[in-house]
């Protein structure tokens, strides 16, 4: 029998579990999934390269994610959550959903929210949707839809550049504005894929471009401060202030502590060929 005192300290308690399993198994859902481990170890770990836009990262993830999460018991915390916070109930009751092209954003005035936006996407040949428009049959679904129809403009409320690093902001400002309003567990099954969408961008930064590296974290820390300070950042509706000057829209809006973080020159070093 080993003396525990020949056990190095940071090993000691550590158990020996069997399973009757023919297959990998774990106590965790994240792990295991093939796919979510594959996708963790590559875009935690590559290189950027333009064989593999990062952009495309995030879209595998969520479809991953689609098929891991626990659909049903998100359910039924939001339908929890929903008798606890009336606004809530109402957000899910009115089920808005964008209608407008870039034609009528580029209708507002030039200094205004709804223009930046519309200018950004026709300046770049984007669409206004991250993902094809679709008709949600569950509150999650409508809740994925509504991020991914808000997620550029949470790009110029919260002050994050629309560049490699810029992401950063909007993703931070929702990682720590979300868990304010819901509870728990349902935050943190909601946030999943923004957690290992900001962390990967975070840890490729540190490992294959460290000269960029406290740009990241200051992009971070940009994000958390909104994201502390502003009201429910997911449930904004913008549309009603795409007239107004940003600062303006920002007030409107309940957006708190934002700052225009520069992460362009910082972003470059990502443009790089394999």
């Amino acid at each position: 029998m080993q003396d525990n005192n020949d056990v190095p300290y940071l090993v000691r308690g550590m158990q020996a579990v069997t399973t009757m399993s023919s297959t990998l198994v774990s106590s965790s859902p994240y792990l295991n999934d093939p796919r979510l481990r594959d996708w963790i170890a590559t875009h935690f770990l590559r290189r950027s390269a333009k064989d593999r836009p990062t952009s495309a990262d995030a879209y595998a993830l969520h479809g991953i994610l689609r098929e891991v999460l626990d659909l049903d018991r998100i359910e039924t915390l939001f339908t929890e959550q929903r008798k606890k916070w009336p606004e809530l109930d109402q957000w899910f009751n009115e089920g808005f959903s964008s209608t407008f092209s870039i034609e009528d954003l580029l209708e507002y005035p030039e200094d205004s929210l709804g223009y930046t936006f519309g200018r950004y996407l026709a300046d770049n040949n984007f669409q206004i949707d991250i993902v094809p428009r679709f008709e949600p049959t569950s509150q999650f679904e409508y809740y994925s839809l509504r991020s991914g129809q808000t997620h550029d403009l949470e790009h110029i409320v919260t002050g994050g550049n629309f560049d490699i690093l810029g992401e950063l902001v909007p993703y931070f400002a929702r990682l720590t504005n979300v868990p304010r309003f819901l509870d728990p567990e349902l935050a943190g099954l909601v946030n999943v894929g923004q957690l290992l969408g900001a962390l990967r961008l975070v840890t490729r930064t540190g490992l294959h471009y460290q000269e960029s590296f406290l740009s990241a974290l200051t992009a971070a820390q940009a994000g958390m401060r909104v994201g502390e300070q502003s009201g429910p950042i997911f449930m904004a509706k913008y549309e009603d202030v795409f007239h107004l000057p940003i600062p303006a829209a920002r007030e409107a809006l309940g957006i708190r502590g934002a700052e225009q973080i520069d992460t362009a020159k910082a972003s470059l070093v990502w443009e790089e060929y394999a």
